[in-house]
């Protein structure tokens, strides 16, 4: 349990603890550093409070046991690779409030069978489903206007998905695989 009196956690803080099964980010917790609890291999749930704007790069990349994922109303940003490899996340609540997902964020997690997108996202950002080999339902908001490099390579479940109106650019290898 980390305590009310911690408003920042730095770079890698908690990285590797391969143990760790369980951690409160309490609401005093303004900012997470890069890759602060990625490889935490025993992780099993998280939920991101409304304090923490932006989930960082790597923050819990490799997180293999990492199977819900609950991101409260106020976080705007998810940055690059920050569910990268977490195998078995099945279950993940993205707010409204998102309003960037960065590359590769749930590259390799072939859990996730299923996703939508907030409507407040404009940019499926490159190889962000990268090998999500169970992915079968994916939900593209009308918001969106361009669908990135590689973004749903090696989907090879994906079974239909439909292409807002309003995408002007879809990127090389987006679907490649599928």
């Amino acid at each position: 349990i980390i305590p009310n009196s911690v408003t920042s956690i730095g770079d890698s803080a908690f990285s590797g603890c391969s143990s760790l099964t369980h951690i409160v980010i309490p609401d005093s917790v303004v900012t997470l550093g890069a890759y602060t609890f990625s490889e935490c291999h025993g992780l099993k749930s998280i939920t991101i409070p409304k304090s923490i704007t932006s989930i960082p790069r790597g923050a819990f990349r490799g997180c293999t046991s990492l199977t819900n994922v609950t991101i409260s109303e106020g976080v705007s940003g998810i940055e690059e690779w920050a569910f990268n490899g977490c195998s078995n996340l099945t279950v993940i609540t993205i707010p409204d409030s998102v309003r960037y997902i960065g590359e590769h964020v749930f590259s390799k997690c072939i859990g996730l069978t299923g996703m939508t997108i907030p409507n407040s996202v404009i940019t499926i950002s490159n190889s962000l489903f990268y090998g999500c080999s169970r992915l079968i339902d994916i939900t593209i908001p009308d918001s969106v206007t361009s669908i990135g490099r590689g973004a749903f390579s090696g989907c090879s479940s994906l079974i239909e998905i439909t292409i807002p109106n309003n995408v002007n650019s879809i990127g090389e290898s987006a679907f490649y695989n599928c």
